[in-house]
């Protein structure tokens, strides 16, 4: 009976060394294995088995990561104090290799990434004027980026981008900056509002002109019209009343008052009256008198 507990015993135990002994790596992991702390061989993602209490896996995330480099206060070139933060984009790369350098080339590579990104930090924005350093964001994320990737590049990590996350001014110097950018503001919104008042001056100008050149031109064609006009009458008058434009003139006197309801009187031995009368086939009573 003891022997068969003991055979019981021995047997669980092997069960659970052999379980023991079995690794997932996922496929957002490689991992490396070390046989009495020296390396072994390299795991992909997938199941591995490992010989429990001699082998040790360690896994190592490939996938992209990010990394704050906290904020810190930096001098800029102009002597002024500004506060400064960036995030950092990496992975490590999913080679053997890659991964071999991201766990025996440095201990802790992202607290190292840290660090490395504020001192290069410092020493960028330290040349540069706090305006300057505003102004010029992606040429420092272009200039962090690549220090960082050379200075990463044994350490088996792949920078992937590099960001300034701020550059804040003290108080006093943001709310200066903040009047300065107010007048500017002002002053282009000045800018162009006189620019649109002389557009719209300039543009009621060109109108006038415009009507005035119109009135002009009518005024002309009227004058022209008239001008035409009493040609043709002169002419009509000198074909059908020779000698008689006065008369006709007259006449048309006396039809624009009779037009309007006007009385006239008229001395009956005016020429006017005998015109009038010859037109409506009437004597003047004179001469009817006379004629009796």
């Amino acid at each position: 009976m003891q022997t068969y507990m003991l055979i019981v015993i021995i047997a669980l135990v092997v069960i659970i060394f052999i379980l023991s002994g079995f690794k997932v790596v996922r496929p957002t992991h490689r991992a490396l294995i070390e046989r009495l702390g020296r390396y072994h061989s390299f795991a992909h993602p997938g199941l591995h088995w490992i010989i429990p209490l001699i082998d040790k896996m360690y896994r190592v995330n490939v996938t992209e990561q990010m990394v704050d480099a906290e904020p810190q206060e930096i001098i800029t070139n102009d002597n002024l104090n500004a506060s400064v933060d960036a995030q950092i984009y990496f992975k490590v790369i999913d080679t053997e290799e890659g991964v071999k350098s991201s766990l025996y080339n440095v201990n802790n590579y992202q607290y190292q990434i840290v660090n490395l990104a504020r001192t290069t930090l410092r020493n960028i924005i330290g040349t540069l004027t706090l305006k300057s350093a505003n102004s010029e964001r992606g040429r420092i994320n272009t200039e962090l980026h690549q220090i960082l990737s050379e200075e990463t590049q044994k350490w088996g990590i792949s920078i992937v981008r590099a960001e300034l996350k701020q550059i804040d001014p003290p108080p006093d110097v943001q709310e200066t900056m903040n009047k300065v950018v107010k007048a500017e503001n002002e002053k282009i919104s000045a800018i162009d509002f006189a620019t649109a008042a002389e557009t719209t001056a300039d543009g009621t100008k060109r109108a006038k002109i415009k009507e005035a050149e119109g009135l002009r031109q009518s005024m002309i064609l009227k004058a022209e019209g008239e001008a035409e006009s009493i040609r043709l009458v002169n002419e009509a008058a000198q074909k059908y009343f020779i000698g008689n434009a006065q008369i006709l003139r007259k006449i048309e006197a006396v039809e624009t008052s009779l037009r309007n309801n006007a009385k006239i009187v008229l001395p009956s031995d005016s020429e006017l009256v005998n015109v009038i009368g010859d037109m409506a086939g009437v004597l003047p009573l004179k001469k009817a008198e006379e004629k009796k």
